[in-house]
């Protein structure tokens, strides 16, 4: 009997550390890219607005609250987008994925043939997984200077986005304006 329990906590703790390590795998993904011939230390103001909304007026509220306060945070000053060197234009995509969860019951120690004994019974959960797209645009030659994409980063759960865009602002803007990383 102590053999059997012994065996189902250790296929329990199995099966929790495969889900963890999928978990972790799904994380932000941020790229940059930018116009290597653009004069970043020229620019000194910003306007920012919603190019592609996303369908959640609150998040869009706190995307562009974050992003605002991350470039303020370079040194950028917040103007009119009239009087804005830059403007960056925000974009949002979502996509709504499946997840299976499967759990089982019964003998975790005695494999039959095709599996494990016992039953199984699956869920089917849906959630929210989005792109945030930050396009920067001259604000006199409206050539594109700077893209910056995370994914990973919209979802339909606020508590979750507030902990995320925290990260991406940070992500996003650790080198920037481009040149500025240190050696």
């Amino acid at each position: 009997m102590k053999t059997d329990l012994k065996m189902t906590s250790r296929a329990v703790a199995f099966i929790a550390a495969l889900l963890l390590s999928a978990a972790a795998a799904r994380a932000q993904e941020v790229s940059i890219d930018y116009d290597k011939a653009a004069n970043f230390g020229a620019y000194k103001t910003f306007a920012v607005k919603l190019g592609t909304a996303w369908g959640n007026p609150l998040s869009e509220k706190r995307v562009t609250s974050e992003i605002t306060s991350a470039l303020v945070a370079k040194g950028w000053t917040v103007a009119p987008e009239d009087k804005a060197d830059v403007l960056v234009v925000l974009h949002g995509a979502t996509d709504t994925k499946k997840s299976l969860d499967t759990f089982y019951t019964g003998g975790f120690g005695g494999y039959r043939w095709g599996g494990m004994g016992g039953s199984s019974q699956t869920t089917v959960h849906e959630y929210t997984v989005g792109t945030l797209v930050t396009d920067m645009f001259d604000a006199k030659s409206k050539s594109l200077i700077w893209r910056g994409t995370a994914s990973d980063e919209i979802s339909d759960k606020s508590e979750k986005n507030a902990k995320k865009l925290q990260k991406v602002g940070d992500k996003l803007f650790k080198n920037f304006p481009p040149g500025s990383a240190k050696s």
